[in-house]
């Protein structure tokens, strides 16, 4: 392999590819800890509720497909040849596989990205430290971007959405729809580690709706919390609806799950499936933007930050 190959290292949660590895999955997310039969059962009905697919593996594959084809164009200009790797949090290729396979190509230099915007010590930093360690035992140097919650384009993606998904509403109604920008919930002690997560979500609530220039309400809700005995950030999104109907009489709501970069079981039956269902309960309107997936802005967002990394830009 040339010596001017970059690794490009992209990071996913990961998810099984059928059914038959949904406990293996399970148990790996519960740190070796198989789910009882109930739980187990819990989460193959979610599955099957969204079509018995697991589309989080295919986005994630045509996400890093798309970022290569947008690096290839721009290797000419930067002179070297980037080669995209994946390593996934729960699921095969493992983060420490995937370092290993750039080390068994020859891969001395790396960049790595997650796929998510926001950096909390629990996930992001949690996807970092996994592939730092193991390219340090492979002798890869490897530059990792943190974050990029702000990145224009990423703002002007979801700007675009929210516009377009106000417009579906009825015109007389556009005015009073609200708006919840939604991220997956992490345990509260987060709060005592000084961890931007928070924030960074808030940064980019107000960055959207600032460019949007609409004037609608907005605010923050949580998703997809873990079952576990420890306390999650709240409130949580279908709280929020009950209060909202009750104490608010809001009849029109649409939720931008900002936090996520596509399609997957937190957004196609969290939000689709059980959100759609208490909305109708309570005669809430309810409507989502599409996930980014493979928007060539997000893809774009993804490049920059890659290059940015590896010609040796600061991360914030």
């Amino acid at each position: 392999m040339p010596s001017q190959t970059i690794g490009v290292f992209v990071m996913s949660y990961g998810t099984p590819e059928n059914m038959k590895q949904v406990e293996e999955y399970y148990t790996h997310i519960r740190h070796g800890n198989p789910p009882s039969a109930e739980q187990l059962q819990e989460l193959k009905d979610r599955y099957e509720a969204i079509g018995g697919l697991f589309p989080l593996r295919r986005n994630t594959n045509a996400q890093v497909e798309a970022l290569q084809d947008k690096l290839d164009q721009l290797q000419g200009a930067e002179g070297v040849q980037f080669r995209c790797y994946q390593g996934l949090k729960h699921a095969h290729p493992l983060i420490e596989e995937g370092v290993q396979q750039m080390a068994r190509d020859g891969i001395k230099e790396a960049v790595g990205i997650v796929l998510a915007p926001h950096y909390s010590i629990m996930s992001v930093g949690s996807y970092i430290k996994r592939a730092q360690a193991e390219a340090d035992k492979a002798g890869i140097a490897m530059r990792c971007v943190k974050d990029y919650h702000l990145h224009p384009l990423l703002i002007e993606a979801w700007a675009e959405r929210v516009q377009d998904t106000l417009a579906q509403f009825a015109p007389d109604v556009q005015n009073r729809v609200r708006i919840i920008f939604t991220a997956h919930s992490l345990p509260e002690k987060i709060k005592e580690m000084n961890d931007p997560y928070v924030e960074q979500l808030l940064e980019t609530s107000r960055a959207i709706m600032a460019h949007t220039g609409l004037a609608n309400q907005w605010q923050f809700a949580w998703q997809s919390a873990g079952q576990t005995p420890v306390p999650w950030l709240g409130p949580d999104i279908l709280d929020v609806l009950r209060q909202l109907r009750q104490d608010e009489n809001v009849e029109h709501v649409m939720i931008c799950p900002i936090g996520f970069v596509s399609d997957h079981l937190e957004i196609l039956y969290d939000i689709d499936i059980e959100a759609q269902n208490v909305a109708r309960e309570l005669g809430i309107e309810l409507k989502r933007p599409p996930s980014l997936n493979t928007d060539p802005r997000y893809i774009e967002v993804l490049a920059d930050k890659v290059l940015r990394a590896y010609q040796g830009e600061s991360q914030p």
